[in-house]
């Protein structure tokens, strides 16, 4: 099942960025090994949960894989994570490459023992710069690429970072697509390589997309931004009973927002109506347009403008995006049992192939829950596998010995 049927992947990574990232090679289809500390990823402790070790983040970030422990600082495990990689297509870490390198795991060492793999790195920053070995994480990377102050710039003059890993999660599909090139690319050559995907690097060209403005040019036209995103009435708009989310955007979206509003008096009026006019007034016309949604109520709001064919949608809170017509449709977060954490909300695949469907077959692993089988498939023994155990190398699945 899945596009990605039949490529293995090595995932060493914690948090959210890289199991993210790998998650979706799972749900693609990739066989993913999610090779942990003997402690187990961290995100598996943030609460709440029913059962130590598999928290709400670390279920919703890890389903399609298999997990198995090692302590890579000891030399069986090490020599059991490069019998691993030996056969993979694709290893995965978030570490700074200067540790893979101390744990003898840099690319110089496992590309000799698998020419093949791509080597994909998700980590802070390009290796060619000054910040190469610096440590970073998701409000980091927001502060350096200006998020908060664009925050400031559109509220209350108070810089704030985005209240989601917006970082890890855009570098972990960053690094989807790069890993999916990159196994294009040995398919074609038969060649293996390192692929690194840097946080600041990403975000700033992802930032920087939208906001360089004037800042193109050479010398500047401007101090950059994007006008409509910087309107201070770029938000949920507040009705007579809450708020609705509406974008009247092009010119025939505005003239039917005219018509359903009986706002003729706009329609000849230059700032509103060309798609320039309303660039080069933008605070204006988003003033105006908050006005005229204050007068009735959410509901009509919604009925006139779907009517009318003009964008809107409700403004959801975490509860009420639960039980949105259109995801109970799709049953995009089906209810489903865990082989230990019972009934859970679960979170389809965004995407939908004609030809290869993809279905979620495993769901997030207890610690080390599938370490014999995995050893064995790269040889080990079972007096081999009892070896590492006792030796505090690995652990036996939960509810073995």
């Amino acid at each position: 099942m899945g596009p990605l049927k039949g490529i293995k992947v090595i995932d060493m990574t914690t948090v959210l960025m890289g199991p993210y990232a790998t998650q979706m090679l799972g749900d693609y289809g990739a066989d993913v090994i999610k090779v942990e500390s003997l402690d187990g990823d961290v995100t598996r402790q943030i609460g709440p949960t029913r059962h130590p070790g598999m928290g709400p983040v670390f279920l919703n970030t890890n389903r399609s894989k298999r997990s198995i422990c090692l302590d890579l600082k000891k030399p069986a495990g090490r020599d059991a994570v490069l019998r691993l990689i030996a056969t993979a297509d694709v290893l995965v870490y978030n570490v700074r490459p200067q540790a893979m390198v101390r744990l003898q795991l840099g690319y110089d060492v496992v590309s000799k023992r698998n020419p093949r793999l791509i080597y994909a790195g998700v980590f802070g920053f390009g290796q060619d710069g000054p910040y190469a070995a610096k440590p970073a994480y998701d409000d980091l990377i927001q502060g350096a690429t200006a998020l908060p102050a664009l925050m400031a710039q559109t509220s209350d003059g108070i810089p704030r970072y985005v209240p989601n890993a917006l970082v890890d999660r855009i570098v972990g599909l960053t690094a989807v697509g790069a890993i999916c090139a990159s196994l294009v690319h040995r398919d074609r050559t038969g060649q293996g390589q390192r692929v690194d995907i840097p946080m600041f690097e990403t975000m700033a060209s992802f930032v920087m997309g939208d906001h360089m403005g004037g800042l193109t040019y050479e010398p500047p036209l401007d101090k950059g931004g994007y006008a409509r995103h910087l309107s201070p009435d770029r938000r949920p708009y507040k009705t007579s009973d809450g708020y609705i989310c509406v974008i009247v955007y092009n010119d025939k979206q505005w003239d039917n927002f005219f018509t359903a509003t009986g706002r003729d008096d706009l329609r000849g009026n230059p700032k509103f109506s060309t798609f320039a006019g309303r660039a080069a007034n933008i605070d204006a016309v988003y003033a105006e347009l908050a006005r005229i949604l204050e007068a009735k109520t959410t509901a009509e709001w919604t009925d006139i403008l779907n009517k009318a064919d003009v964008p809107v949608m409700p403004m959801h809170d975490l509860e009420s995006l639960l039980t949105d017509p259109h995801v109970v449709a799709t049953d995009f977060f089906p209810v489903i049992d865990h082989p230990t954490e019972g009934r859970i909300r679960n979170m389809k695949v965004s995407a939908c192939w004609s030809e290869t469907a993809v279905e979620t077959v495993r769901l997030a692993p207890r610690l080390s829950e599938h370490g014999a089988e995995v050893l064995q498939e790269a040889g080990f023994s079972t007096e081999e596998i009892a070896a590492l155990v006792r030796d505090g190398v690995t652990k036996a699945a939960p509810g073995t010995t």
